[in-house]
């Protein structure tokens, strides 16, 4: 018989932490009910302690998740495991996912406490955490680089504490597969009451090993993976869900563990999580990546087409890329919209937001024959801050670009109600527009990022933009969509404008994260 192979997504927790990757309460909402369609055992809601919005967007997604666990992060002292422990409250399920730091640098430059003060601050807080919930998990952040007798003695406290998961991080992406699994190995043979728990592996990618070292922990007796969708995260990333679910299941010769995941829901996460954040899928990405099941070689199409497996080892349909193709048109009404946005994991609540959200769907279906869901989710983004929050609104724009003319930009803004209408040129019709809405904001804003993706295939496909601005400590993507690129653009730079104003700043958990 196989292990279970427990899936712990923290995409709303350390994927958020990407820059400008920062999601509303509603975003994190429809992706925690994707993971939980896709059938996710643990999902990782955020740093309840971080901020008010924090908090509030854990509790939601422990109040709308009932088949999943739901998580929160929290730091090894009794204030944070409080607002941990209050936001999970709601949860059918909830755990309180506690660390600190363990590796000698750590202790000593950033927390500057001693090996005894770390093993005592880790108990009090497995004893704050049951306090919540039974199901608490202890990580000991920087493990990868962390004095193996330490964490034999670490972790022997915190079980004997009650802690239920124990997880060892790859914090900084340092290890190598074979290292990896040894250091796994030798913790499950050495550490006291060690079959008492779950044992969780959670690496990043800075070296490009985060799922080659979760894969080899996992042969080495780790029976939880933490991973992220597209394997989004700080700095390089976190193992790929997708990648890690897939190796599993594709050579389960090798692996002695299966997982509960639904992989034809691993696509459409892929996209919702890829179109909310403004991070788009690289083509070749593995798994989930545009070319993952194309051939271009004329050997392998033969291959293929004679036998699926020459060249295949995995079914594009097992992984959802053909179960998100229902489109809808013009002549479609209500009730088809309504249905088709819950089943994207949209939650229409009232007949003022169906209706805003039809008018915006038959402008779209004027415009293009066939609406497909990418089109659906890019255009129920475009309402990603509250009216309240909306303090900027594109009215009109015109922009005029003629070979051998200096591009211009003539826009219309309403700002709090008030309408200001301006020209600008620029170097073309995009630089022009977004200097024509500078010359009246003045944001002092840096644009950092500026990318242009097909939402579906055709010449009358929406145009999805992706902005990310910068402004002191503050990183925020925008999206717009439209079947005109330059009116795309402008939307993407006001919605990042407007994030800007309304992003609640957050608490970096210990200047790091496990």
């Amino acid at each position: 018989m196989s292990d279970h192979l427990v899936i712990f997504d923290t995409t709303l927790r350390d994927g958020e932490q990407s820059p400008g990757a920062a999601m509303t309460r509603d975003e994190k909402i429809r992706i925690a009910r994707q993971l939980e369609k896709m059938r996710v055992d643990v999902i990782e809601a955020g740093f309840a302690a971080a901020s008010n919005g924090d908090f509030e967007s854990v509790r939601a997604v422990a109040e709308a998740v009932r088949e999943s666990t739901v998580c929160s992060l929290a730091r090894a002292n009794e204030k944070d495991i409080a607002r941990a422990g209050e936001a999970i409250q709601p949860a059918a399920a909830g755990r309180i996912h506690t660390f600190i730091a363990t590796s000698p640098i750590h202790m000593e430059k950033k927390l500057r406490m001693t090996p005894d003060q770390v093993v005592e601050q880790a108990v009090k807080a497995i004893g704050w955490a049951r306090q919540y919930t039974d199901d608490v998990e202890f990580s000991a952040e920087d493990a990868g680089r962390s004095e193996l007798d330490f964490l034999c003695c670490v972790f022997e406290q915190v079980i004997k504490a009650g802690a239920k998961t124990i997880n060892v991080p790859d914090t900084v992406g340092y290890n190598l597969p074979e290292q990896f699994a040894g250091l796994v190995r030798s913790l499950l043979e050495r550490v006291p009451n060690a079959d008492k728990v779950v044992w969780s592996v959670h690496c990043h990618n800075d070296l490009g090993l985060a799922v080659a070292n979760s894969l080899a922990a996992v042969r080495a007796g780790a029976r939880q993976v933490e991973c992220t969708v597209n394997g989004l995260g700080e700095r390089a990333g976190n193992a790929s869900m997708e990648e890690v679910v897939m190796a599993v299941r594709t050579r389960g010769d090798v692996f002695p563990v299966t997982t509960r995941i639904d992989t034809t829901q691993i696509v459409p996460a892929s996209k919702l999580v890829s179109q909310i954040t403004g991070y788009p899928v690289q083509p070749n990405k593995a798994i989930v990546g545009a070319n993952a099941f194309a051939h271009e070689s004329g050997i392998h199409q033969d291959g293929v087409l004679k036998h699926r497996e020459t060249y295949e080892i995995m079914r594009a349909e097992d992984v959802g890329w053909t179960t998100n193709r229902l489109t809808l048109g013009k002549l479609s009404g209500r009730n088809a919209l309504r249905s088709r946005l819950q089943e994207l994991g949209f939650v229409i609540e009232s007949e003022e937001q169906l209706n805003a959200a039809f008018a915006r769907f038959k402008e779209l279906a004027d415009k293009k024959q066939e609406i497909f869901d990418e089109d659906l989710q890019a255009l129920m983004s475009d309402e990603v801050v509250t009216p309240e929050q909306e303090r900027i609104k594109l009215i009109s724009l015109r922009v005029c670009s003629e070979t051998g003319e200096t591009p211009q930009a003539a826009i219309a803004l309403s700002i709090d109600g008030r309408e200001s209408k301006v020209e600008a040129h620029g170097s073309g019709p995009v630089d022009s527009t977004f200097k024509a809405i500078e010359s009246v904001m003045q944001s002092g804003a840096s644009l950092l990022l500026y990318s242009v993706n097909a939402i579906t295939g055709g010449t009358d496909a929406q145009g999805e933009v992706t902005v990310r601005l910068a402004r002191g400590d503050r990183v925020v993507n925008g999206q717009g969509s439209d079947t005109d690129i330059i009116v795309a653009s402008a939307k993407a730079y006001i919605n990042a404008l407007n994030r800007l104003d309304t992003r609640a700043k957050r608490v970096d958990p210990q200047g790091s994260t496990v």
